[in-house]
């Protein structure tokens, strides 16, 4: 240990002395390190964005309606009722985010027609009271301004066709007020796009929209799941738990009835008075009669458990693929820097005979020798390593910014960084080490 520690000290004195060549060797692998880090962060953050991309792809939206009524389901043995219940409340969405698993957002809703007044003009439209993550559910993003915080209750989000039927321009809604019963809102954002869903309502609190119609229920829970593969699934569950909750026997389990529909209406037993259907089951049924909408829907759940299995895969062959990239480029780069540290090394034995002839005539080892020049070089790497590591961080968190990616490194990346380049030091130095113990000490103190 002794030895070492004096090893260090000659390789650090050694390493001084010609500060520009010691800085531009290091440079390999103060790149590589540096490369690696930054790909690694980067990796990790980008794998975290596709991973959340493809596990809630296509129809994850759950939604949970107040009321329950079935055109045509009396043909399918579906009883229908209870079509203007109000028994549907928030926190029956704050029970269906605590009880079920593989929820991501709940948000409660309800809407109204009605005018609107903004500046000199006058529209009719849909006012839809939402909580602060319902833009988040659908994806939607901010043309102009911001979406709604849920810090206060006189704030609104403008779709962008009736912010332009209001105010003339989309973009100067933003800071404009406008007014509809008794309420008076300020429009801190102006939603982008042209969908019908979005682009001609205006967005607001719904508790301020619950005060205004004097109102103490929802009318739809818009619940988004984590995966797409699982909403079959989470609406059982939702409808035992709704039940539950409202005082609804459940129906029996031998019931010959049973299904997608009949499962979400309740068959043979007292109706719901609340209504689950998936998105997926939404756009299946679109303009389908009851019976056939049923025939369709049988088996929905096996169709979400092939599109998880299938999204899975995807995910893992990402990663497969994501991971040999990482390991090409870091192998790369620090064969780089390491071919760099033994070329100079052996320039080092070249400049440094005489000094190496010296060392063995005053009763110095081959082996003395092999480990001077080993820790050298192992030195060098560990320096660049460090620095790398400090300019990989420094990367990785700025190119995260600007890819608003969460660019993160853990503790083990970092160690295993610094340890790779030890090794680096020690793969490469292993050559010039041996060369240098192998000279004959005459030959080397001849030597100008």
């Amino acid at each position: 240990m002794l030895m070492i520690m004096v090893n260090i000290r000659l390789a650090l004195r050694s390493l001084n002395r010609n500060r520009l060549r010691t800085s531009l060797t290091m440079l390999g692998i103060i790149i590589g390190v540096a490369a690696v880090l930054t790909m690694v962060a980067l990796g990790t953050g980008a794998r975290g964005s596709v991973e959340g991309e493809v596990r809630s792809a296509g129809t994850n939206i759950i939604f949970v309606r107040s009321g329950n009524y079935t055109r045509g389901g009396k043909s399918v043995g579906i009883p229908s009722g209870l079509g203007a219940a109000t028994t549907l409340t928030v926190a029956d969405g704050d029970a269906i985010t605590a009880s079920i698993l593989g929820i991501s957002e709940v948000s409660p809703s309800l809407s109204v027609r009605t005018f609107l007044t903004g500046g000199n003009e006058r529209a009719f439209a849909r006012v839809e009271g939402i909580a602060a993550n319902f833009a988040a559910i659908y994806s939607w993003n901010a043309q102009s301004g911001r979406m709604l915080d849920g810090q206060s209750e006189n704030e609104a989000v403008i779709g962008s066709v009736l912010a332009e039927q209001l105010f003339g321009i989309s973009a100067d809604a933003v800071g404009r007020s406008l007014q509809f019963r008794n309420l008076s809102f300020n429009v801190v954002g102006v939603l982008d796009g042209v969908a019908e869903d979005h682009a001609e309502v205006l967005f607001v609190p719904y508790a301020a929209l619950q005060q205004s119609l004097g109102f103490s229920h929802v009318e739809t829970l818009t619940v988004a799941a984590e995966q797409a593969g699982q909403t079959s699934l989470i609406a059982d569950q939702i409808s035992v738990l709704l039940r539950d909750r409202h005082g609804i026997p459940q129906p029996p389990q031998e019931d010959g009835q049973s299904g997608y529909l009949g499962g979400r209406n309740n068959v043979g037993s007292v109706p719901d008075d609340f209504t689950v259907e998936t998105q997926a089951a939404q756009a299946l049924t679109k303009g389908l009669y009851t019976p056939a909408a049923a025939f369709a829907l049988a088996n929905l759940p096996k169709l979400d458990e092939v599109t998880l299995d299938e999204m899975a895969d995807t995910l893992d062959q990402a990663s497969n693929t994501m991971t040999a990239l990482l390991a090409s480029i870091a192998g790369v780069s620090l064969i780089v820097g390491g071919i760099g540290i033994m070329n100079i090394m052996l320039v080092s034995i070249t400049e440094r005979t005489r000094e190496i002839g010296l060392r063995m005539a005053s009763g110095a080892r081959s082996s003395d020798v092999a480990m001077q020049f080993l820790v050298e070089a192992v030195t060098l790497s560990m320096i660049g390593g460090i620095v790398g590591l400090v300019l990989g961080l420094l990367s990785a968190e700025i190119v995260g910014l600007t890819l608003g990616w969460p660019a993160s490194v853990s503790y083990g990346a970092m160690l295993l960084a610094i340890g790779i380049a030890a090794i680096v030091g020690l793969v490469f130095g292993s050559y010039p080490a041996r060369r240098a113990s192998l000279l004959d000490p005459i030959e080397a103190l001849r030597s100008e």
